[in-house]
Parts: C-alpha cells; structure tokens; sequence
C-alpha cells in the first residue's frame, strides 16, 4: 500500500476548522477548568454541534459520514492545545459510540447513535476493573439471566465519561458463562446511567486529564433487559479486542497532538524568552532540542497516519496500531520533559501549557494498552510466542 499521508482536501478543512477551534475557544479557557478538576460542559457541547463525535458514524444514525482517518485529524488538533478534551472525545466515539455502531442491533443503533453523534449524550465502556488491569480477561463482574433480564454485579474503575450529566450509558464487559474448559465466557451490556444498582462513584484525583471525567463504577442486582446484550452472548471480549486496536489509533493521533504542542509552546517560548541579552532560541543547544522533538512529532504522525489508512482500507493494522501507539506515546513523554526544561521554571508553573501537558502525558503510556502491553503484541505479530 502507499504511504503518501498527505491529506485530501475535505480532511484537510477538518484539520484547520479544528485547528482554529482548538485555539480560539479550548486554548483560553480550558486552564481553569483544568485547575478547577471541573468537566468543560460548553465546549463539549460545542464539539458536538460541530459534529466531532459523529466524525466516523455514517449519516443516516445522524453521524458525518466521515472515517477513522478524520477522526485522528480532530484528536491530534484538540491534544495539541488540550489533552483533557481531546480523551473526552476519543473515549465518547470509540469506547462509546464506536461499540454500538460496529456491534449493536438495529434498534440499539436507532436508540442510541443519533444522540451519541450529537454530543447530547456521552456514552463510556466499562473494562478495567479493580483487581484487573491489563488483564482483560480476569473479568470479575457477572451478568446471570433472569428471565427477560440481566442481573449484573461487580465493579469497573478508570472509566471515562461515565459520570458526567450527560453520560447516558456505559457499556459493561461481565462473565455470562463458562466454557467446556473452565474459562470465561464475556459478553457486552449496555447498561443506562441511572439503573437502580448502578453507582457512580465521585471522580477520582488525577495527575493529570483533570478537566475530563474519570470515575469507578459498582453494579449491585443490577437489572437490565436482556436486548441490552451488545452483539453476540460469550463474545465480548473479542469484540473489545478489535475496539482497542481501533481505539490505539485514536490514542496515538492523541499523542502525537501533544507532542507537537510541546514542539508549538517550546518554539514560542523560545523566540519570546530572553537571557545574556538574546534569545534563548538562539542557543545551539535550545535548537537541537526543539529540532529532535519535532522529528519525533513527525514520525509519531506518520505512524499513526499509517496504522488509520490500513484501517480505513479494510487492511490488517494491529501491529502498525501497536507500533504507532507505543512510538508515539513514548514521544509524548519525552516531549513533555524537554518543552518543560526547556521553559525552565516557567514550566513548573501551571499557568503555563506546557506544565498541564507533562502532567497529561504520562498516562498515555498506560491507558489502552501498556507499553508493555504493545510489545507483546508487536513481537505476537512477528511470530513471536513464548
């Protein structure tokens, strides 16, 4: 397949629209929500007039028609100025709507999607649990039929957008059964915010996303209707496989947004700061530094470009979503690190951008797949088990 990633003309209209939004309505206001630990309701609204959670959704259940390649242009836009907002997106389409649209029935789509694309409601995907991590298939939390219903116990915990106003569902993972060998059979309910038995809990205290809604959740005899089953009975885990490669495109295009934040504040301060009567930009050294993080910016973007096009072509891209991931997860940190030595004690202030994207950035690291995790799964695609 081709690697020229250069942009058509309609995703490159998306990329400015967001670029300019990004800048005009995010960049002077988001710092004291950030502060504030409070959800950015308005501009969240404002995202979804403008259609970004509908990005990748087909028109006709009130999505734009567009792909997962338009949808990573949006991220990086967002993430470049705020990562708090750009996981609240990332995480509303492919944890919240993405599931429903690639999964759900006919009637699940018609309930739901229209009112997802919107940004009216949030929607959310509950996995991780307590004791669980990267261990996906350690599901603890059970779901047992009770005539026409599911009776649901068990508890989630780091689930974005599960407990915002305007969360209308979260998606659950629960051991429905066993196999002939012992081993669990996961299915996938949606469970409506406001069931009786389902809690959500206060949000937690971050390092960092403050501005976006991360909360645990516990299910006690909750009781949903049996419809509610998210595709097929023992197949849920499967179809959480597939999510997540799709969801580590989004997250690199995330990434790599705020890496090349860190290059955009680095080279502003740069030009701006002055020391020994010049300034700082001038210095050989300030040079090389900003130069090597904006070269890992580039490859970062041509990574998760690659890993979006073979998507969108119907063409296998786990191992490049996996690559694409860790790169550029590993360069967000470093950037982070270097636009904040860079802005010296300025960049230990959180007035400053760059403090808020050092302290965004290490969960990029971790959420949707470990580092270590991606390794696994590039040297499983090498051919490589043990």
């Amino acid at each position: 397949m081709s690697l020229d990633h250069r942009l058509s003309a309609e995703h490159e209209e998306l990329r400015r629209t967001v670029e300019q939004f990004a800048h005009d309505v995010i960049a002077p206001k988001i710092g004291d929500f950030y502060e504030r630990h409070e959800f950015p309701y308005e501009i969240v609204r404002e995202m979804g007039r403008m259609g970004l959670f509908g990005l990748p959704f087909p028109e006709e259940y009130g999505g734009m028609g567009g792909d997962y390649l338009a949808l990573g242009i949006a991220l990086e836009e967002l993430a470049r100025v705020d990562s708090s907002v750009a996981i609240t997106l990332e995480a509303g389409v492919s944890l919240g709507a993405m599931p429903i649209h690639l999964f759900g029935t006919e009637e699940q789509k018609r309930q739901w999607l229209p009112r997802l694309c919107s940004g009216e409601l949030l929607g959310a995907f509950g996995l991780t649990e307590p004791d669980g991590g990267s261990d996906a298939g350690g599901t603890r939390t059970t779901a047992v039929r009770d005539g026409d219903e599911w009776v649901i116990n068990g508890s989630k915990c780091f689930i974005t957008n599960s407990g915002t106003d305007i969360t209308g569902l979260v998606t659950v993972t629960a051991v429905t059964g066993r196999k002939e060998d012992g081993r669990p059979e996961i299915s996938a309910i949606i469970v409506p915010s406001g069931t009786p038995g389902f809690t959500v809990a206060a949000p937690y205290s971050k390092v960092g996303w403050n501005a976006s809604d991360t909360r645990e959740l516990s299910f006690a005899d909750v009781r949903v209707p049996v419809a509610n089953l998210l595709g097929e009975e023992g197949r849920g885990y499967a179809q959480f496989l597939r999510i997540l490669d799709e969801g580590r495109v989004a997250i690199s295009a995330l990434a790599t947004g705020l890496a090349q934040g860190c290059v955009d504040e680095s080279v502003k301060y740069a030009r701006e700061r002055h020391a020994f009567g010049r300034p700082i930009g001038s210095n050989q050294a300030i040079q090389f530094k900003i130069a090597d993080m904006e070269m890992k910016a580039h490859m970062a973007r041509v990574g998760w470009r690659d890993a979006a096009s073979r998507l969108v072509h119907g063409e296998p891209f786990k191992k490049e979503a996996a690559v694409a991931k860790l790169y550029s997860s590993t360069v967000a940190v470093d950037n982070a690190r270097e636009a904040t030595q860079i802005h010296g004690g300025y960049g230990f202030m959180n007035e400053y951008p760059v403090a808020r994207m050092w302290r965004d950035s290490k969960i990029l690291e971790i959420g949707e797949g470990t580092s270590e995790v991606q390794r696994m799964l590039i040297a499983r695609e090498l051919g490589l088990t043990g």
